[in-house]
């Protein structure tokens, strides 16, 4: 049951990919590796400054 589950989120992701969504999970992870000690976004947050940096409506937060 878990090789289905982690099959799934693979392919989740990829079509998160593929579309150009944001991907909160990969944010978490990516923060826990390179930022262990940095505050990190609420989700709501996170996909607002994805949408406002894609849209044009800022971006300082750019990390790596």
């Amino acid at each position: 049951m878990r090789d289905i589950a982690a099959s799934w989120r693979r392919v989740c992701r990829a079509a998160r990919q593929v579309f150009a969504i944001p991907d909160y999970d990969a944010y978490l992870e990516h923060c826990r590796a390179h930022h262990p000690d940095a505050p990190v976004l609420s989700r709501a947050d996170f996909f607002r400054h994805r949408i406002d940096h894609r849209y044009g409506g800022g971006g300082g937060m750019r990390c790596c």
